[in-house]
């Protein structure tokens, strides 16, 4: 019986004891099955079951256990450190050393080392070091791009010199360009808080026909942070406060994330506030008043001063400041084991932002706009997207991400000497559906195919208000006045509609094929019903566009050091509502529509090279391309009812208008490196040079920017980790302007000759500048950590090209990110 009782006590035992382990999926939280579990030997093995566990008791406590799976970097771990981590295993779909996983280029996972596009990505760590103020400055650290600003509450990212409504936003999946999207600089990209950000891709130029219309320049994905599952029910808390000198910013994010077996949420709630910017005083290029603000306009905030008020500190770029407040909810529920859901909830609103390059122009000495602004910039977004896999012949895995969303935009101004005050709304409501499936092919086949709907929505309103005043204060309205509406009155739509498929195949182990066609289709409506101010030649107007796209693409690697890339696209943008229809005035010139406006088609060829060294630890790279632009869209005088001049806002103006010109072309290059220098050290650093002009008109292409670059340092050890940058830009003269369309801004480079008629011999154009930083990180304990960053230490004054507002000056800045 004592025996028998032992027996026992053992069988029951062997469960309990048993050592097993959960692998688990560290984007998502899911477990793995079919994960092979061996020693280095393979004399042991195992495999997980459909939980993602596996029993290695077999394997002895000082064995290195591999963790092999198709779909995952190979993991390796001695098994007596399993218990630090309660049997846990998570395995990443990240790739080998510099060989990043990109996901925005065909809707899936894949190494860049398959992909023949310039691409790069910014990791959750990137942009933690990088700690921006706004997902525009975020991108303007990035090889190859440029950022433009008007004024601080903006950021116009600049790819291969195209910008605007040329470059695609995407987030989660979600194309955020709308039929509003304007021909100039936009303040879009900010609209989403960079401590938001699990990471950020970017392909450059018109190769991805997932895309479609648009990416003329590239595309810029953002992707928001996603809560994963877990089987402990898990509640994780993290905050994150910064101070900035240069403008008084102070940011603070608190965000939760809830982990649970069957569901999770993860919600942040992210406030900025930004005060009147300091620009450097440190002036080496000579012009020593350029930028400096003598005076300033005061009435905001229902102060009223008929006069200009004289700055005391000309540095100080009164009139810049705003807030802003960006909310983020996702929730991930895994309705099976091949079916997942996100819901993804994203609101972003700001106070009103002053537009400081209106609010410094000057009309015969004297300040012109005693307030310009716009109003709060709110996106809203609700958007539920379905993962599946159902492994058929004929899909093997599929998303489809439905969306909603809602922009408003608004712009109000008054000018000095008058109590009108303009007002003008614009409400768009997007409504879209991608649908992006992959086929199950032979091994190293990819083919994939989807689809994408879009419907835009605008409205368009105006009114104008007489102010009423008593003791420099806004009491009221003494009355009301007709004001003409930035777009058509009567609304406006844009549906588009697409069709696309790719394919990339490994020809051999040296070489790589990615190919892929793209049908898409625009219809635009727009209507128009006061005449009282513009009477066009048609008031109810309909457009409809449908283009082909191609890319292809091959990758070529003669061995493991060695990468040479081509590519071959097209790319296509068909006009928009603003593009057609929009009425507004700038430096005395009134753009109106032109309702027979074509859309404009790119053509693409680039060749880059990467070469490896130190064991794939450090890559030097390169990337030429030629783009040629045909019917281009460009802005230049325009008659209307035979006139040449048009009453607007109560002053005359010369007009211009958006019109199909022949062909330009864009070219130029990007020379990059990365990796590490010793077993602490890395480094990084690129410059790019871009030139565009047209054939027909022989004019430089607007938005061109200078030759420019970036270097980095960087070292990590212990608790600590730290580096320098130096960040420069070459001069661009002003007869490399496009001094027509005006979107260079050339009025805001330095005066060299101010009795001059003409721009070329009365602007300097953009000197050249330099800046150096410093930043450093420690972790004081696990989960907090300290950061601070000193950026431009000399002090040294500049603008960026094409931007209304100098850069920040010397700008101190503290952080410190706490994870519970």
């Amino acid at each position: 019986m004592k025996n028998l009782i032992v027996v026992l006590f053992f069988l029951v035992s062997i469960p309990l004891f048993a050592q097993t382990v959960t692998i688990i999926d560290a984007e998502t939280g899911k477990p793995i099955e079919t994960v092979a579990v061996f020693n280095r030997d393979k004399s042991k093995s195992a495999v997980s079951d459909e939980n993602g566990q596996v029993d290695v008791d077999a394997f002895t406590r000082n064995e290195v256990l591999i963790f092999s799976h198709v779909a995952y970097a190979e993991h390796r771990l001695k098994k007596r450190l399993l218990e630090l981590n309660d049997y846990q295993v998570y395995l990443s779909k990240q790739s080998e050393q510099l060989d990043e996983v990109v996901l925005s280029l065909f809707k899936n996972k894949e190494k860049t080392n398959r992909i023949a596009e310039q691409i790069a990505v910014l990791s959750a760590k990137d942009i933690e070091k990088v700690s921006p103020q706004t997902s525009a400055d975020l991108l303007a650290s990035v090889p190859g791009i440029k950022v433009q600003k008007s004024q601080f509450g903006g950021g116009s990212p600049v790819l291969r010199g195209m910008e605007s409504n040329r470059v695609l936003l995407v987030v989660d999946g979600v194309r955020m360009n709308n039929a509003i999207y304007r021909k100039g600089h936009l303040q879009n990209s900010i609209t989403v808080a960079p401590n938001m950000l699990d990471r950020t891709e970017i392909v450059f130029g018109p190769s991805s026909v997932i895309y479609g219309s648009d990416a003329l320049g590239g595309v810029i994905h953002y992707y928001t942070r996603t809560p994963k599952l877990s089987d402990k029910g898990e509640v994780k808390g993290e905050l994150f406060s910064r101070y900035s000198s240069a403008n008084n910013e102070t940011t603070n994010v608190v965000s939760t994330e809830l982990r649970f077996k069957k569901w999770a949420s993860f919600t942040s709630i992210s406030h900025s506030n930004f005060g009147d910017l300091r620009m450097g005083k440190n002036r080496r290029h000579g012009f020593e008043d350029w930028g400096k603000v003598f005076h300033y306009s005061e009435n905001f905030d229902g102060n009223y001063q008929a006069n200009p008020t004289v700055n005391n500190d000309v540095n100080l770029q009164r009139n810049t400041g705003f807030h802003q407040t960006d909310v983020l909810q996702k929730f991930f529920v895994p309705i099976s084991k091949r079916t997942d859901l996100k819901v993804n909830i994203q609101y972003s609103t700001s106070s009103d932002i002053p537009r400081f390059d209106r609010l410094t122009e000057l009309k015969s000495g004297q300040l012109k706009f005693a307030e310009w602004y716009y109003g709060p910039q709110k996106r809203l977004l609700v958007s539920p997207q379905l993962d599946f896999t159902l492994g058929k012949k004929w899909l093997d895995k599929g998303i489809i991400t439905l969306a909603y969303q809602n922009v408003q935009e608004s712009r109000m101004n008054r000018k000095f000497g008058s109590l009108n005050r303009t007002y003008r709304f614009e409400d768009v409501d997007i409504f879209s559906i991608n649908g992006d499936f992959t086929v199950p092919l032979a091994k190293k086949r990819n083919f994939g195919y989807g689809f994408e709907v879009a419907y835009n929505d605008a409205s368009s309103n105006s009114y104008g208000k007489t102010l009423a005043v008593q003791n420099n204060k806004v009491v009221g309205y003494a009355g009301d006045f007709a004001v003409q509406s930035r777009y058509a009155d009567g609304g406006s739509t844009y549906l588009s509609s697409a069709l696309y498929i790719d394919y990339r195949q490994d020809i051999n182990s040296k070489s790589t094929l990615n190919t892929g066609l793209r049908l898409t289709n625009t219809n635009l409506t727009a209507k128009w019903l006061d005449e009282q101010f513009i009477k066009l030649p048609n008031n109810d107007i309909s457009l409809n566009n449908t283009a082909l796209t191609a890319t292809v693409g091959y990758v070529y690697k003669p061995n493991r050091t060695w990468q040479l890339n081509a590519v071959l696209s097209s790319g296509f943008r068909s006009p928009n509502i603003d593009d057609v229809g929009k009425v507004r005035e700038k430096a005395g010139r009134v753009t109106v529509p032109n309702i027979d406006l074509k859309p404009e088609h790119a053509y693409n060829g680039e060749i880059g090279i990467q070469k490896y060294f130190n064991d794939r630890k450090f890559r030097i790279g390169a990337n030429v391309y030629y783009t040629l632009l045909n019917n281009y869209i460009y802005r230049e005088a325009f008659s209307l009812n035979g006139s040449s001049t048009i009453l607007f806002d109560g002053e005359a103006g010369d007009i211009v208008a958006n019109v199909n010109k022949g062909t330009a072309y864009v070219t130029g290059f990007t020379l990059s490196y990365q990796g590490k220098l010793f077993s602490n050290w890395s480094t990084t650093g690129f410059i790019t040079y871009t030139k565009g002009e047209s054939y027909d008109l022989k004019e430089p292409m607007s938005s061109i920017p200078p030759l420019f670059g970036r270097f980095e340092v960087n070292y990590v050890g212990g608790r600590f980790e730290g580096g320098a940058n130096l960040v420069f830009n070459a001069k661009k003269d002003i007869k490399d302007y496009n001094l027509t369309e005006g979107i260079d801004n050339q009025n805001q480079t330095p005066v060299v000759d101010p009795n001059a008629t003409e721009d070329v011999d009365k602007y300097y154009g953009t000197p050249s500048w330099m800046t150096v930083g410093l930043f450093g990180k420690y972790s004081v304990m696990p989960g907090i950590s300290v950061q601070g960053s000193v950026q431009n230490i000399f002090d040294v004054h500049y603008k960026e090209f094409a931007s209304g507002v100098s850069a920040p000056g010397r700008n101190f800045s503290l952080a410190v990110h706490v994870n519970m």
